[in-house]
């Protein structure tokens, strides 16, 4: 397995001064924030896509600093009802991806409103009152799979090879039972960014979800979960209070091993292993109470500690 993390863990720092920090802390690569519901700091992606110098100068900063780009990451809601740049910022960055040799590109499913007159996205966590089958309907069948049949032809063109979708809510795919329901409808371009502290809160296993989605997995992002279980006692994990009000809520993200130990990150790595995944690791570090830069230290030496590095060589004595 290999080690990086999200830019925008670091987004309050310059570009050069994230990539130093980077090569610092002797990662091996970084994933790239383009759109979405991030500012994107360290990546201009039009100027990006018009501009095959800037390309090149780009390309070399990481090489300079013996990086790699992880992927290019276009977390948002490319199917909202009302904003459709976030559906052609995802476009651009497959776009990007192709023009910069890059093979996988970060984004999540989308949600779309619950039919054709609504104007807010609808996420559906319940099988009853019998709308939500309706809605659940219109959603997948009018919206979601007729996009992303759209997009896994975009990336062919463009040579990108893995779009992997981060399971996470409020989106139409947010589990493992979701995820391969999208793959098998569109193929195996389609394959998953499996962030456990999503899963976390949502009561999902992602021990469980890495051995079962295998050779689906094409992308792991490293964050942690805190699970509050005072508050959870009695708001439960539905949980819409403010991200920064930690005391309040009954979860929140937190860095590497403040949520889940050690021990806990070993057993993941090698549930990984046991389904078929050998790459990369990549810390997106979201702890409101943590300095950035102190949290990001500490989990990159939490992954190193227990992640893979060499490749097995094991076998059996001939006796």
């Amino acid at each position: 397995m290999k080690l990086g993390f999200v830019s925008d863990s670091l987004g309050g720092m310059p570009f050069d001064r994230m990539l130093d920090n980077a090569a610092r802390m002797g990662v091996d690569g970084v994933e790239v924030n383009t759109c979405g519901w991030s500012t994107a700091p360290h990546c201009d992606l039009k100027g990006l896509l018009a501009d095959g110098v800037r390309r090149k100068a780009f390309l070399q900063a990481f090489a300079d600093r013996g990086l790699q780009i992880i992927s290019l990451n276009a977390n948002g809601n490319p199917l909202h009802p009302t904003d459709p740049a976030q559906g052609q910022g995802l476009r651009d960055t497959i776009r990007l991806a192709g023009a910069l040799g890059i093979k996988t590109v970060c984004t999540m499913s989308g949600l779309p409103a619950g039919n054709a007159t609504d104007t807010m996205p609808n996420w559906v966590v319940s099988s009853w009152p019998p709308e939500t089958q309706e809605i659940l309907r219109y959603q997948w069948e009018e919206k979601l799979i007729p996009f992303w049949t759209e997009l896994a032809a975009l990336a062919a063109e463009n040579g990108v090879e893995r779009i992997a979708l981060e399971l996470h809510g409020n989106q139409c795919v947010y589990n493992v039972p979701s995820l391969l329901k999208l793959r098998s409808a569109i193929g195996p371009a389609i394959g998953a960014n499996l962030d456990p502290s999503h899963l976390f809160w949502m009561g999902a296993d992602p021990l469980i979800a890495a051995e079962t989605l295998g050779k689906a997995v094409y992308h792991v992002h490293a964050k942690d979960t805190f699970l509050n279980a005072p508050v959870q006692a009695t708001t439960s994990l539905l949980e819409s209070g403010s991200l920064t009000d930690i005391p309040a809520r009954s979860w929140s993200y937190v860095t590497l091993g403040y949520g889940h130990g050690e021990e806990w990150w070993r057993q993941f790595c090698y549930r990984l292993k046991m389904g078929g995944y050998d790459g990369w690791l990549s810390i997106e570090h979201e702890d409101v109470l943590l300095n950035s830069l102190e949290g990001l230290e500490k989990s990159v030496a939490l992954l190193r500690g227990v992640m893979p590095i060499a490749p097995a060589d094991f076998k059996p004595q001939a006796i």
